[in-house]
């Protein structure tokens, strides 16, 4: 009774163990947060930058003169008696930016905007058409594609739309609905495609609080984050076939060992 009872507790324990692979040290985020305060941090609000590729909407608008901010305010549609049909509802002409930057905007023509914040091209191209309005008009620029995509060790892999056009890493992998235990913290993998087309590859520590001081805590479009997995996910990756086996040998040896010891006893 005393050696069944014994392989069963052995038989848990080693079950226990196996499960419990993932060091607890490693998970918790911004473990040194206590070091914040002392490092130099940038106090500028971030602001996207416009690269090759984008998609962009922009709007003019003149309270005092509509007429004269029509022109700048392409839509898409199919005209029927000089009007939108009900079955196709006009909407903003997207600009999209090209591999050198610019865009072809109304009356203006091209435009240089790669590099520049909204708020650059927004006064850029207000300084433009001011001459045409008897009051300075408003420009209003908005990415249509601003997107991120985060894969690997989280709950919800995708590619996630930010509609606000500001998203860091922890916001990110919110979206994603955190990351798994089998992630890799200390390891997460930005992928990055720069305005010169060239492609970076970052690896970022979330433990580490100076994440927050990053220059890669703001997260770009078209950023991918990939979570890497650790090894207890790499030993599990075989749960249905090696591991299963393993348990199989476990269980015979221990019933051996107590047949043998019923035995010989």
């Amino acid at each position: 009774m005393k050696i069944n009872r014994f392989s069963t507790i052995l038989l848990c324990m080693l079950m226990l163990f196996t499960a419990s692979c993932t060091s607890y040290k490693k998970v918790p985020y911004l473990q040194n947060s206590g070091e914040l305060p002392s490092m130099e941090q940038n106090t500028t609000m971030f602001d996207a930058k416009v690269q090759p590729k984008d998609l962009l909407i922009i709007t003019v608008v003149s309270p005092k003169d509509p007429t004269a901010s029509a022109v700048y305010n392409l839509t898409t549609g199919i005209p029927y008696d000089n009007r939108f049909s009900l079955t196709s509802q006009p909407t903003l002409q997207s600009y999209l930016v090209d591999n050198d930057g610019c865009i072809v905007f109304p009356v203006i023509g091209e435009i240089n905007v790669a590099g520049k914040t909204k708020k650059e091209i927004e006064n850029l191209i207000a300084d433009k058409i001011k001459g045409a309005f008897t009051e300075p008009p408003i420009v209003n620029v908005r990415f249509e594609n601003f997107k991120i995509s985060i894969l690997g060790e989280v709950n919800s892999p995708g590619t996630y739309t930010i509609k606000n056009e500001k998203v860091n890493v922890f916001e990110a992998l919110a979206l994603a609905k955190d990351l798994t235990v089998y992630g890799l913290r200390e390891n997460v993998k930005l992928i990055r495609e720069n305005s010169n087309g060239k492609k970076e590859i970052h690896e970022l520590n979330l433990n580490d609080v100076s994440i927050v001081t990053s220059p890669y805590y703001y997260l770009q479009q078209n950023d991918i984050l990939y979570v890497t997995p650790n090894k207890a996910k790499a030993k599990n990756s075989d749960i249905g076939s090696s591991t299963s086996l393993w348990f199989s040998a476990t269980s015979i040896m221990i019933s051996l060992t107590s047949l043998l010891y019923n035995i010989l006893r």
